[in-house]
């Protein structure tokens, strides 16, 4: 905060902030006549949008006091964007300003009283926020002169000897060393001891604690050649300390982090060990072998995925290989490697006494970069090995060979338990290195809040007291909040196992050079380039496009290609390669750029796409401004970047490469899409740019506002302990924070993020779905690229250690662990009731509900994810559709009804299927609907399928034991069964799974039942929540009915995300602890419970429910407020069946649909809270004009807008004119409603009168027409079938 004191002598306490497009109309007021004289007649809102630094200053009350624009080229039409450099250097001496340094003001606006001081506190503020910034231009037409504000800061500019100038143009210069002077750094006296106390205390006081009242003094006094203090001084005041020592430990970092790009830390040695040593390749495997290979595993893994795999592993034992003699060139990156940062590490023992494997670990790809990446577009782990297998996939997969990727090779003939197969792993290879260090590390460092932009100023003074040294560390702990200085640092990826509990930055001396350009690249660039990015993944296709490049400038079919290098030193340290934008419309109809852009500011070929991107780590701090210059040379204001997921063809991937700059651009969130009944509207549908089918990616998206925008870094490790939809829902929340940064994401599931695996139709169909995520959305939203995975399952928590235990054998160390593991279904364990004594249920002498404990039969089948549908239909397709067996399903569920219809898809005839229903959990099945029940239960009739209703497992193979499942017996309340089967697919009860509970348990979290959390997420450790079907409420609440079992489990993920972001977003209220909740009330969530399947008899089902217990139908519908139900059509008839249930406040409560056709689904979701009017009043149509199809009736052309993804922003925006006073003193609608309501809590017709009229003449209703044509108009490419004013 900064203090503003006009000549009158009124002041004001001002604030600096970055402008938005809002406070546009703002801005426009402070204009003065002089103001169009310096500048021009501008578009404010298009100079904010293309400005790459807008500062606004604000009052307390959030009034503009004034606003400066700044650019990265001058202000004058005659000069390309581009070469401004040139036209520059033709007038002035100005040899010292470069692209890197130099920027230029376009705008500025201040209330005149406070001119002066506005001024001068946005150069400040410029100056601070671009520590790289030097000069700042500004350049007026002829004639004109800058008023006295600007007049104080900025300086003519001195013409070189014997030129003229230009013509139409004044040049002033304004240098940084005026407003924001580059530190004086020196080295430290014992008498700085006292400046420098109150810094430190008032940041911490541990030290003074730790080490007495004097220890600041002592260290000075104890320097020497291994030890020295620097201090930063300001009008001869100490602002900063750095204490920097040249003894670093550099074996403990390269045991604990990646060096091997860095070499280690240390000086090149001819005794190094670089490569792990070779062993002899073993002899193929004999058949019976194969067949007896049962090694555990997860992901894609066919026998030519293991071979794959292998070469993975022996890539990333592959560390450093180059020297480090020309550092500028030969650099490699510290990201990409095959550990997750701080995640992974293997013990000794097991948790039960016995050694395991190692867990398979995937990191997230946008620490991909220059040197030895183990991160690929295509592949599940690709690293230099993988890339050949996978580059090589000439064609996108089949959902067959999907499914048998995911299996055992072909050569096991006979059933035997399937389960994923990867190559066991191997002990990784840690390179020794005999050289000396060659790094020096930042002991202590502590600086002034005015002064930290400028931290990075100690850094040439440290590097001069060790000259002999090129790199400068520092280890700081996770929870720390990365401060200005790391901000130009490369963060190490830490090794697995590290036993450090920090991070470590590191910073090489050539980033200290200042003379990094950009230029267009050249032929003489090719060998260099080559040498470059030899390690990039897919840096074939980079080389192609650079050949191209160099050969003609554009593709064969003629798109322009624009290719960049980076050098420093005349050395190339960097490439990219980026095209126009083809697919923009595309672009803005399916992802929500327009949450970074105002499109229509944006011109079609300013959209550029980025194909390749890669940047010597010694120079990452310069990876924005590298992204800056190729929007600037390139003409360009955006540039985007496309994520493909791992199972794209190469032709699909095309010529991209993995580029190193993501962590620099923002993922874009998808769009969801409106079904369109194309047969209806014809012309009127949307242009085929929109409609196109193209091959889902996610989105990374750039523009000139975010190039100077810095991210806050977060460095917590959190820990997310199951793939459930919400655990992916609170991942996506934090990874679409577009201000945010997690280095820590990791996830630990048995087989990592869903929608990894290729689309398969009848694999999706084997289980029910909740429609919270489809296979499109998980590729869109592309949380590899972001989030690390360890494939395994938790069995143990560490709580004093903060580690999770995964396959007990891997450590992965956590800041905050979220368990959202969910409910899972079980081998069932059988009651082992004797059914030769005709036992009844009620009999048995053990609990159905019990943990199966022993070794399950190989024939017995549980499906909980996509993973375990692929598993078991590659079983299916290879043994029991060709066998005479049965197939025996156990279950009472959607999912168990869903089992059997793909059974039957899979060419199962209905006589080789037994369907056995448990008794039922509720007093309704899972249905909750008499005609669906009636459908489905005929339906299985007719194809001659067996069911049985109310029975439990008794025994398997008459309790004889077994390898396989021959026969299973039943119970019941009457009499048992015993049914013979081939296959076994059990769906009984979901419950947590066994060693999910003993972690807990073991961890003292209170378990009852389900893991017990408050209304805040919180179990009894602070550090640890829980969300989803494992949970449950504390009994203090009294609603133990409810659980998020009941909600929205997306829902519930999002809002866990929203609770967590306090304590890392700083524009957020911090929480320190957890709130004192006053009432004892658990949280409700709005949106609907949604489940789906594709039933037998060829049904397809939807059902949007409002959140509720289990309750009978019938039971609901008595109830005097339950509002009315509307049912059109029958199952299998024509129409057919959908049920719409409307509250007492006529909107849609309940939706439910049974089809032979597809159901357009997202569309149908779309109607769950309207008010009938939005929707036309189907009820009294339905009723007065006898429509008798809700199928149809939603697929007309005048509701599509309703399906509109930007809708519900629409309806609150008109909402909020309804809420809004139109004057003062004038009462809002909203208002005069509740007034009556307060007096009777209904109002009678004479009132409803009077307020229709009130509306109709009153200007809100005006305001409402206007809003909803320009939402019709702003959306029109998706909506063209609304005609428009002036086109009837």
């Amino acid at each position: 905060m900064t203090t503003l004191v006009s000549p009158q002598g009124a002041s004001e306490v001002i604030n600096a902030r970055r402008t938005e497009s809002l406070d546009a109309p703002s801005i426009l007021k402070l204009v003065q006549p002089e103001t169009e004289n310096l500048f021009g007649l501008v578009n404010v809102v298009n100079l904010i949008e293309k400005a790459v630094l807008a500062v606004t200053l604000s009052n307390e009350k959030d009034e503009v006091l004034g606003h400066a624009a700044f650019f990265d080229y001058p202000n004058v039409a005659s000069v390309d964007q581009s070469k401004w450099e040139d036209w520059l250097g033709a007038f002035f001496d100005c040899k010292n300003c470069t692209p890197l340094n130099t920027l230029f003001l376009h705008y500025f606006v201040a209330k005149r009283e406070y001119s002066h001081g506005v001024a001068r506190e946005i150069v400040r503020t410029m100056f601070n926020a671009v520590p790289e910034m030097h000069f700042c231009f500004l350049i007026v037409p002829n004639g004109a002169f800058p008023d006295s504000a600007l007049a104080n800061i900025f300086k003519p500019l001195d013409k070189l000897e014997g030129v003229k100038g230009p013509d139409n143009c004044v040049v002033f210069l304004c240098h940084r060393h005026n407003h924001v002077p580059v530190l004086h750094i020196r080295q430290a006296r014992v008498e700085d001891h006292d400046d420098l106390t109150p810094i430190f205390n008032r940041q911490s006081d541990m030290l003074k604690m730790t080490y007495g009242d004097f220890f600041l003094a002592e260290l000075i006094e104890a320097q020497d050649e291994n030890m020295q203090c620097l201090i930063a001084e300001v009008e001869g005041t100490a602002i900063g300390f750095m204490s920097v020592c040249n003894i670093v430990n550099t074996g403990l970092l390269n045991e604990c982090f990646e060096l091997g790009p860095y070499h280690g830390l240390s000086k090149p040695h001819p005794d190094d060990e670089l490569e792990a040593p070779k062993t002899p390749t073993p002899s193929p495997p004999t058949e019976p072998e194969q067949m007896s290979d049962d090694k555990p595993a997860s992901g894609r893994s066919s026998a030519t995925d293991r071979s794959t795999d292998s070469k993975q592993q022996e890539s990333t034992m592959d560390d450093g290989r180059k020297d480090e003699t020309e550092k500028t060139e030969e650099m490699k990156s510290e990201a990409g490697k095959s550990e997750v940062t701080g995640t992974a590490s293997k013990v000794s023992q097991s948790v039960t006494g016995t050694a395991d494997t190692e867990t398979r670990v995937k990191p997230k790809l946008s620490e991909a970069a220059l040197g030895e990446s183990s991160s690929s577009l295509l592949s599940h782990g690709s690293d230099h090995g993988s890339q050949k297998s996978a580059t090589s996939q000439d064609k996108p997969e089949s959902a067959k060979s999907s499914r048998a990727a995911a299996s055992p090779p072909a050569q096991s003939l006979s059933p035997k338990p399937v389960t994923p197969m990867i190559p066991k792993p191997r002990k990784r290879f840690v390179p020794k290195y005999k050289g000396e260090s060659n790094a020096f590390c930042i002991q202590l460092f502590i600086i002034d809040e005015r002064y930290e932009m400028r931290s990075v100023d100690f850094l040439p003074k440290a590097f001069e007291m060790f000259p002999d040294r090129d790199f400068c560390a520092m280890t700081v702990p996770h929870l720390v909040p990365e401060f200005p200085l790391l901000q130009k640092f490369m963060r190490a990826t830490p090794r697995c196992p590290s036993i450090l509990s920090q991070e470590l930055y590191l910073f090489h001396g050539a980033g200290l050079l200042k003379d990094f350009r950009v230029r267009p690249a050249c032929t003489s660039d090719s060998e260099s380039v080559e040498k470059l990015v030899s390690s990039l993944d897919l840096h074939e296709n980079l080389i192609a496009d650079l050949q191209q490049f160099n050969k003609a400038r554009r593709d064969d079919d003629g798109t322009e290609i624009q290719a960049y290098v980076a050098t420093c030193n005349e050395k190339v340290v960097g490439i990219a390669v980026a095209r126009i934008e083809e697919d923009i419309e595309y672009i803005r109809s399916h992802y929500n750029i327009e949450d970074f852009i105002y499109y229509n500011h944006h011109r079609r070929d300013e959209h550029g796409h980025l194909y390749h991107f890669a940047l010597n780590p010694a120079f990452a701090h310069f990876s924005k401004h590298f992204l800056k210059e190729i929007l600037r040379q390139g003409h360009k204001t955006c540039l985007y970047y496309p994520v493909y997921p791992p199972f794209t063809s190469r032709e699909v991937v095309g010529k991209h490469s993995l580029v190193s700059a993501m962590n620099d651009m923002v993922p874009v969130r998808p769009r969801r899409q409106i079904t369109y009944p194309l047969e209806v509207l014809g012309s009127n549908a949307p242009s085929e740019r929109v409609l196109q089918t193209k091959e889902q990616y996610s989105l990374c998206h750039i523009n000139r506002k975010l190039t100077l925008e810095p991210k806050v870094v977060i460095n917590a490790r959190i820990v997310v302990v199951g793939a459930s939809d919400t655990g992916v829902a609170l991942l996506e929340t934090f990874v679409f924070c577009p201000h945010l940064r997690f280095n820590n994401l990791t996830l630990i599931s048995p087989h990592g993020l869903p929608g990894e695996m290729p689309p398969d139709e009848v694999r999706d169909q084997m289980m029910g779905t909740s429609h919270c995520y489809s296979q499109d959305e998980y590729t869109q939203t592309s949380l590899r690229t972001w989030v690390n995975v360890v494939y395994g399952k938790m069995t143990a928590i560490d709580r004093k250690k903060k580690n999770v235990v995964v396959n007990n054998s891997t450590l992965v160390p956590y800041d905050h662990l979220i368990i959202c593991t969910g409910q899972q279904y079980q081998i069932p364990a059988p009651t082992e009731a004797d059914i030769s004594r005709l036992a009844t249920s009620n009999e048995a002498p053990n609990s159905p509900d019990r943990w199966f404990r022993g070794t399950p039969p190989k024939n017995v089948f549980v499906v909980n994810d996509a993973y375990d549908a692929a598993v078991t239909l590659y079983w299916v397709e290879n043994h029991l559709v060709n066998s005479p067996g049965k197939a025996l399903v156990y279950g009472n569920c959607l999912d168990a009804y869903c089992c059997v219809q793909t059974l039957m898809s899979m060419g199962i005839t209905g006589d080789r299927i037994i369907l056995v229903e448990p008794p039922l959990n509720y007093q309704t099945t899972c249905f909750n609907n008499e005609t669906v029940d009636a459908a489905v239960l005929k339906a299985m009739k007719d194809a001659g399928i067996e069911v049985y209703s109310g029975y439990l497992l008794a025994q398997w193979n008459d309790g004889k034991g077994g390898e396989e499942v021959i026969t299973a017996s039943f119970t019941s309340s009457t009499k048992p069964i015993r049914l013979e089967c081939e296959a076994f697919f059990s769906y009984y009860k979901k419950k947590v799974d066994y060693e999910a509970f003993r972690a807990i348990n073991d961890a003292c979290l209170v378990f009852d039942g389900r893991l017990v959390i408050d209304a805040s997420f919180h179990t009894n450790d602070v550090s640890i929540r829980g969300a989803g079907t494992i949970t449950k409420f504390q009994r203090r609440y009294h609603a133990d009915q409810w659980t998020h079992s009941n909600f929205n489990l997306k829902e519930v993920g999002i809002q866990l995300a929203n609770t967590m972001l306090s304590l890392f977003d700083p524009t957020l209220e911090s929480e320190r602890e957890p709130p004192q909740e006053i009432v004892n009330l658990i949280p409700m969530y709005r949106s609907p419970k949604i489940q789906g399947g594709y039933l037998p008899g060829g049904y397809y089902y939807l059902h949007i429910g409002k959140p509720s217990l289990n309750v009978p139908l019938d039971v609901q519908m008595a109830q005097r407020d339950c509002g009315a139900e509307w049912i059109t059509g029958t199952p299998g008839g024509t129409p057919d069946y959908f049920r719409l249930h409307m509250n007492q406040y006529k909107t849609v409560e309940t939706v439910t649909c049974l089809s032979k056709q597809p159901i357009d689904t997202s569309n149908i979701i779309c109607l769950y809270g309207l008010h009938e009017r939005y929707l036309n009043d189907p009820a009294q149509r339905c009723v007065v004009y006898g429509s008798n199809d809700f199928y149809s009736y939603f697929r007309q052309p005048w509701c599509l807008a309703v399906y509109h993804d930007r809708f519900a922003d629409f309806r609150d925006e008109v909402r909020e004119l309804l809420v809004t006073r139109p004057a003062d003193g004038v009462e809002a609608l909203e208002e005069k409603v509740r007034q009556l309501i307060d007096e009777d809590l209904q109002m009678n017709d004479s009132q409803k009168k009077n307020l229709k009229n009130e509306f109709s003449t009153s200007r809100s209703k005006r305001a409402v027409e206007t809003r909803l044509l320009s939402f019709l108009s702003y959306n029109y490419y998706h909506l063209p079938m609304y005609a428009k004013p002036g086109m009837v």
